[in-house]
């Protein structure tokens, strides 16, 4: 970690290269403005109600996340809400599109005048001062127990003010107003619906955003079934970007699709049998995969917090705990009216120009939709619990600051791995040609996110695989083509050494192959086609104003 200090003496130079309106305008002009419409005719009287109060919950959660990103990030945006100038709105605008003063596709570079220049690493989950070294020596005084409480996931790291030792804070106690409000109105919301599943799951969140202790909860989460679909509280750790150990507080507030939801329950019936054909060496696999995952299909009515900042999520899987995973599998949530918004405001207009033209008939919003729900399965299979000379440990703890990109690779390309299998069992309708033809269309999307992002760093270590091995071609005109002769066995031969990395819990093996994840000059002359096309979108919540009104 850069040390803060080498950080502030950055600030002095920040305020003299900060954009001015218009320029900021553009910047923000890369999220294509995204309605998400969402039909809550359906719901009955108390869900309703209900639903109201887990929007007003999850607006919370904004301020939270924009605590645990830096210690000055509040203050600003309060100080940046009194400045009505067209600057001033500008700066207040892109600030809330990124949660904070650095533009998430600008590599973490400062937009606003009197902050670091690049994010901290490790965010506000640890003393600005603290270096990864000094953590490391502290952990190992610890023991067992604070040692796990160091590195898990519901704690921020201090210094004491009298001694500057580091100090374990737990998440109930750093940021008990905020949460004690999520605990009353979830409980408020647990009291107005009829649903059995979706009651318990709520008292129970609440009572962990009290406790700290997630767990049972998680648990709940994995057996809600209710027409009101929530996802709400601490899970993703991608803003750690010094451990990845730290769990970001994220909300989205979801309605079930049935009709969607029931076409693709048939995936998680054929989880165990991906899994026994992984391209791993048979002592890696699991044997008894969890077969109680549920997929879910929603329209996302709000996000807010972790998952409303910069790029939007168009699924996830959760929870990250191993407990949970190892008891009854992950949950894969699918976002379909953010996929939606996505492939046409973004994926559409990418592939006219990178894309040569004998292959755009084959771009295919199935095949986008349907890759993306393989990635969020394919997070749930492979290694998870390894043995490391004699010890038990998990990917996650071997991997540090590497997994996220490296489990993100691994999902991508396992998530291929898996829908290649499907057809070549006819397990599924659809067309081979769509399916690889849209991933390469989707990785250009991907990459515009910078190889500083978790998803964009995996997905340039994929592309520079792909083009080596031919599946991917660079075409004279500068478009590009996939090789269908070759695609299959190159997409195979990455799965293995994704997953057999994470198996052995290979650091080293990890960051050499992260070492590749750069852009290369031809893949940089294809992104250089895509001026003017926006790299994701911003989403209106419409539904969610209509319901509770800020």
């Amino acid at each position: 970690m850069r040390p803060f200090t080498l950080v502030l003496a950055a600030m002095l130079t920040a305020s003299a290269a900060v954009p001015n309106a218009e320029e900021l305008q553009k910047m923000a002009a890369r999220f294509a403005k995204a309605p998400l419409r969402v039909d809550v005719s359906k719901l009955d009287a108390g869900d309703r109600k209900a639903l109201a109060k887990l929007i007003e919950a999850a607006r919370v959660y904004n301020f939270i996340f924009m605590d645990q990103l830096w210690s000055g990030d509040r203050s600003l945006y309060q100080q940046l809400k009194k400045d009505t100038t067209e600057l001033g709105r500008a700066r207040l605008h892109y600030f809330w599109l990124n949660k904070g003063p650095w533009s998430d596709l600008d590599v973490h570079r400062a937009f606003l005048p009197g902050v670091p220049a690049v994010k901290p690493l490790g965010a506000n989950f640890y003393p600005e001062d603290m270096t990864r070294e000094e953590f490391e020596a502290w952990v190992k005084t610890l023991p067992p127990g604070h040692k796990d409480a160091a590195t898990g996931f519901f704690t921020v790291i201090r210094r004491d003010p009298k001694t500057r030792k580091l100090t374990i804070v737990p998440y109930n106690e750093a940021y008990r107003a905020d949460l004690s409000r999520c605990s009353k109105l979830l409980l408020e919301a647990a009291s107005l619906t009829a649903n059995p599943t979706l009651k318990k799951f709520l008292e129970l969140r609440a009572a962990a955003f009290l406790s700290n202790d997630y767990y049972q909860s998680d648990l709940a989460w994995m057996d809600l079934d209710a027409p009101v679909d929530v996802t709400i509280g601490p899970y993703e750790t991608y803003n750690d970007e010094l451990f990845g150990y730290k769990a970001a507080f994220e909300a989205y507030v979801n309605i079930r699709d049935d009709a969607e939801t029931n076409k693709v329950k048939f995936f998680a019936g054929h989880l165990q049998e991906i899994e026994n054909n992984l391209p791993i060496d048979a002592k890696y696999k699991n044997s008894k995969l969890g077969a109680l995952a549920p997929i879910r299909v929603v329209n996302e009515v709000i996000a807010a917090g972790d998952a409303a900042h910069g790029v939007q999520t168009a699924a996830y899987n959760l929870p990250n705990d191993d407990r949970v995973i190892t008891q009854k599998g992950s949950k894969r949530v699918m976002l379909k009216n953010v996929q939606e918004a996505k492939f046409e405001s973004n994926l559409r207009p990418i592939a006219a120009r990178v894309l040569a033209k004998s292959a755009q008939a084959d771009l295919s919003f199935d095949a986008f939709f349907t890759h993306i729900l393989a990635h969020e399965l394919s997070h749930g299979i492979g290694p998870h619990q390894i043995q490391i000379s004699g010890r038990t440990s998990n990917v996650r703890l071997e991997m540090k600051e590497l997994y996220s990109a490296i489990e993100e690779a691994k999902a991508d390309i396992t998530g291929l791995f898996m829908l290649q299998y499907m057809f070549d069992h006819k397990m599924l309708p659809g067309s081979e040609r769509q399916l690889y033809t849209t991933y390469l269309a989707s990785s250009f999307r991907t990459l515009r996110f910078g190889v500083n992002e978790a998803h964009g760093r995996g997905m340039a270590l994929q592309v520079n695989y792909l083009m080596d091995k031919g599946g991917f071609v660079a075409n004279p005109d500068g478009t590009f083509s996939v090789d269908f002769g070759k695609i299959k066995g190159a997409v195979r031969d990455l799965t293995h050494e994704l997953l057999t990395l994470e198996a052995t819990g290979s650091y080293a093996g990890a960051k050499k192959m992260l070492d590749s994840a750069v852009i290369r000059p031809v893949v940089q002359k294809g992104l250089d086609r895509l001026t003017g096309i926006p790299v994701d979108i911003e989403p209106v919540f419409e539904a969610a104003m209509k319901i509770q009104p800020e």
